[in-house]
């Protein structure tokens, strides 16, 4: 009798659930998902191909100063390089923008620092310099070889010292990259911990049935915004209590617990990146909060809110599957659709911030692009939380609730 039950309810609750759409929807969300990531990925891999290609054949314009005597006007003109009248004037060459690059060798190479100096490409494309200087020092010692004194230099590669220039003015290279690309891992966190608080903060109301004696004395308008304030409010007493222990125990028990001593001060804080940063960080959060708010909207129950949580959640993971291409070579076609696509654009769009390859331009569509998707998102949760106050057992039919709204727009009554 026992095992006969026990099929009952597995049955029963099995074909329960396989037979609903919505079950159907959240399942293979994913699936098709990734289908259309690894799509765009095959995609991206022949014009991937074709930009390697391109960068190995580029040609950038050198000029060059060598003290140690090596380098050959004939090696020289394999790599197109010039020679400067000085140094002094190679630099200022490089920063005014009449040459790509200077590279100044000096007297003793495998003492001393090669010190180069490049146009700014961005974190990773500006390695092309040192990666041609070392190929013309090679060249020229290889030619050389037979000269004991060189022998040294030959063995290994030699110390190269990089300066990129953008607008006349030094750029901070890694140092400046660090500080915006910590709102990455703030944007994460922020997520991930709040994101069972977002969900739930519409489905306790209707859970609890206490949905219309809420309604009858605040607008679903004051009722959502308040919501998403305070999970904003929340977020940043999340921030300063994880963050207070780290702070704490750097600054007054880093010896006793041997915690490594930072150089914080070596951390260059540029204000446009860090501006931008700090405005994708509030939309796409304001983004996936308004979503999640939304989904609660709809659906009767957490168990069956929390399947389309996942996919939501799995957006900002999706991503990583292009991260060697966003650092790397962030015009090909699946960055781009990451870039501007709500739900993958924060991460993204930070990511590329923090490494120097997003331009103004576009920051300033994405930035656009995640606050209105917020705020339509909001309207949405509004309308649904409106129209789905009664829904306890059902899910909400978002085209009925949106044509229930415009209906009552028409015949004057207030939305909201």
């Amino acid at each position: 009798m026992a095992q006969h039950n026990l099929r009952t309810v597995v049955s029963f609750e099995f074909i329960r659930t396989v037979t609903k759409k919505r079950f159907w929807a959240a399942t293979l969300a994913v699936p098709l998902m990734l289908a259309v990531v690894f799509g765009l990925l095959y995609l991206s891999r022949s014009a991937t191909d074709t930009a390697a290609d391109a960068q190995k054949s580029a040609e950038f314009t050198i000029s060059y100063a060598d003290a140690s005597g090596l380098i050959t006007p004939e090696q020289a003109k394999v790599f197109t390089a010039t020679r400067a009248p000085s140094p002094e004037e190679g630099i200022r060459a490089v920063q005014s923008g009449t040459i790509d690059a200077f590279f100044d060798f000096p007297a003793d190479p495998a003492t001393q620092k090669v010190k180069v100096y490049g146009a700014d490409r961005g974190l990773f494309e500006n390695n092309k310099y040192s990666a041609v200087a070392q190929a013309m020092l090679t060249q020229a010692v290889s030619a050389r070889i037979g000269s004991p004194e060189l022998s040294a230099l030959a063995r290994s590669d030699a110390t190269i010292e990089t300066k990129a220039y953008r607008g006349g003015a030094e750029t901070s290279g890694f140092m400046s990259a660090v500080p915006p690309l910590s709102y990455v891992v703030i944007f994460y966190g922020l997520v991930i911990l709040l994101s069972g608080q977002m969900l739930n903060s519409t489905l306790e109301e209707k859970e609890n049935r206490v949905t219309e004696m809420i309604l009858t004395t605040l607008k679903p308008t004051t009722l959502i915004s308040g919501k998403v304030l305070a999970l904003f409010a929340i977020g940043l007493v999340q921030i300063v209590v994880f963050a207070s222990p780290l702070l704490i125990a750097y600054l007054f028990f880093r010896d006793q617990i041997n915690i490594p001593d930072v150089d914080l001060s070596a951390l260059v804080f540029e204000p446009l990146p860090m501006i931008a940063g700090f405005l994708i960080l509030v939309g796409g959060f304001a983004l996936f909060t308004t979503t999640l708010v939304a989904i609660g909207a709809v659906m009767p129950t957490a168990k069956e809110a929390g399947n389309f949580m996942a996919v939501v959640i799995i957006m900002i993971f999706v991503p990583f599957y292009a991260v060697t291409l966003i650092f790397s070579n962030p015009q090909t076609l699946i960055v781009q659709v990451f870039t501007y696509f709500p739900f993958t654009a924060p991460v993204t769009a930070l990511l590329r911030n923090g490494l120097g390859s997003l331009t103004v331009g576009e920051g300033a569509v994405v930035i656009a692009i995640v606050y209105i998707g917020a705020v339509l998102m909001f309207y949405l949760g509004v309308r649904l939380f409106q129209y789905g106050s009664i829904s306890y057992t059902s899910k909400v039919n978002i085209m009925t609730a949106l044509r229930s709204g415009r209906n009552r727009n028409a015949a004057g009554q207030p939305a909201g």
